[in-house]
C-alpha cells in the first residue's frame, strides 16, 4: 500500500498524534481521513491525508465534506439546548404540546426529554415508506405520530438511529419555525463558520466524499450490530433501514440534500472539534451552552442494554456518554460517534475536544481502532 500523503500542523509535543494518524494509512487501510483536536479552546491538532475516493489521485481536503453519519445527532442535541436556554422548549413538556398529533395511540404525556435520550420507544415505523418519501421529511413525520410504541415509552431506551432527527428535529421546527438544517447554520454552523450541513446546497455536492463500504479485519469477531443488521426481523434491522434501502443508499445526492437531523449531516474534523470546544469554553467570541445547561445535558438519562443494540449503551440529553463500544478519552466525555468511524466529542476532565471523520467505513459495534489509536496518542502527548 503506497504511503499517504499527510498535510497539516500539530503543536509541539502533539507529534505523535501526527505519527499515528500516517500509521492509521498504513495499518488500517485509510483512504481519506481528517483529524482535529482544540486544548484549551485552540487547534493543537489539524492534519488532512489520503484521497478523495480510492480511484483518484485528488488528495482529501481539510474542507472536504464527508457524511458522518450519527454524529450528526451532537449537532441537533446542541440546537436542541440552545432552544431550552432561551426559554423556547420546555424539556418536561408533553411532546404534544408543541406537536398535537404526536398525542395519539397513547403518547399524549410523553416528555420532550425521553426523545433526546432514545427513551420514547419509537426507532421504527411500520408504515411502509420509499426513500423518496423519507427525503420529503412530512410521510415519516406522520407516520412517528401516528405510531404505537414498541414498548412503553420511559420503561427501557434503544437507540433511535434515523427517528431521533425526525422526533426532535420536528418538535424543534414547530418550537422554532425552523428546519433541522436551518436551525443548525443558524444557531452553531454560522456563528463558528464551520461546515455542519443537514440538507446540503447543490452548490456544495461536488465537496462531497463518497462513503466507502464498511470493512472488517480476516479474523475479527462477529461485529453483534452487523449480525442485527443482517436480520429483517430484528428491530435493529427497523430502526436503521426504516422499511427502505437507506443504508446501502448513503451517496445519493437526493439524500445527502434531504433533512435527515439523525444521520445524514456533512462535516469535516475541523467543524467537529470546534463545534465541541464552543460548548465547553469559549472560542473566539463564541460559547453554545452555558455551564449549567451542559452539566444537565451530559447527565445519564439512558443507560444498560440498548433495546435495538442489544448491547450497553449511555445517553444524557442528545449526546452520546462513554461506554464500551463508545469509550470517547475517559468517563467525563460527552459527544457522538458515527456509523462507520467518524466522531466528535469533548473531554470534559482534560480540555479538549476531538474531530475526527473518515471517508472508509468500518464495521463498528467494538471502539474503531483508528480513532482509539488517536486518542490513545493524544493523552500520551498531554
Amino acid at each position: 500500500m503506497p504511503t499517504a500523503s499527510i498535510a497539516g500542523t500539530v503543536a509541539p509535543g502533539f507529534e505523535l498524534v501526527r505519527d499515528v494518524f500516517a500509521a492509521n494509512f498504513q495499518r488500517w487501510g485509510e483512504v481519506g481521513a481528517t483529524c482535529c483536536v482544540y486544548l484549551d479552546g485552540r487547534p493543537v491538532v489539524d492534519l488532512t491525508g489520503g484521497r478523495f475516493s480510492p480511484d483518484s489521485d485528488a488528495p482529501y481536503r481539510p474542507d472536504t465534506l464527508q457524511m458522518v453519519a450519527s454524529a450528526t445527532k451532537g449537532a441537533l442535541a446542541i440546537a436542541a439546548l440552545r432552544l431550552v436556554e432561551r426559554g423556547v422548549l420546555d424539556l418536561d413538556a408533553p411532546v404534544a404540546a408543541y406537536w398535537p398529533e404526536f398525542a395519539a395511540a397513547g403518547k399524549a404525556d410523553v416528555p420532550v426529554r425521553w426523545l433526546l435520550s432514545h427513551r420514547a420507544g419509537l426507532p421504527k415505523v411500520d408504515a411502509d415508506l420509499t426513500l423518496e418519501q423519507l427525503y420529503r421529511w412530512e410521510p415519516l413525520v406522520e407516520a412517528l405520530a401516528a405510531q404505537a410504541p414498541v414498548w412503553a415509552p420511559g420503561t427501557a431506551h434503544g437507540y433511535h438511529a434515523l427517528t431521533f432527527g425526525s422526533l426532535v428535529g420536528e418538535v424543534l421546527t414547530r418550537a422554532s419555525g425552523l428546519s433541522p438544517g436551518e436551525l443548525i447554520r443558524k444557531e452553531i454552523a454560522e456563528p463558528l463558520g464551520i461546515d455542519v450541513w443537514v440538507g446540503l446546497p447543490a452548490e456544495l455536492v461536488p465537496r462531497v466524499s463518497s462513503l466507502l463500504r464498511s470493512i472488517r479485519d480476516p479474523g475479527d469477531a462477529p461485529d453483534p450490530l452487523m449480525l442485527q443488521l443482517a436480520d429483517p426481523t430484528s428491530l435493529a434491522y427497523g430502526a436503521f433501514f426504516m422499511n427502505t434501502d437507506f443504508m446501502v443508499s448513503m451517496n445519493v445526492p437526493a439524500l445527502w440534500q434531504a433533512q435527515i437531523p439523525a444521520a445524514n449531516g456533512m462535516s469535516n474534523a475541523r467543524s467537529l472539534a470546534r463545534m465541541y470546544a464552543a460548548c465547553t469554553g469559549e472560542v473566539d467570541g463564541v460559547r453554545l451552552l452555558a455551564p449549567e445547561t451542559l452539566h444537565a445535558a451530559v447527565l445519564p438519562q439512558s443507560e444498560g442494554i440498548d433495546r435495538v443494540l442489544t448491547y450497553q449503551s449511555r445517553f444524557g440529553l442528545g449526546f452520546q456518554l462513554p461506554s464500551a463500544s463508545r469509550p470517547m478519552s475517559g468517563p467525563n466525555c460527552f459527544g457522538h460517534y458515527g456509523l462507520g468511524g467518524s466522531t466528535g466529542f469533548a473531554d470534559l476532565d482534560r480540555g479538549f475536544t476531538f474531530g475526527y471523520v473518515v471517508n472508509q467505513m468500518r464495521s463498528s459495534s467494538a471502539p474503531d481502532p483508528r480513532s482509539s489509536a488517536l486518542i490513545t496518542a493524544l493523552l500520551a502527548c498531554l
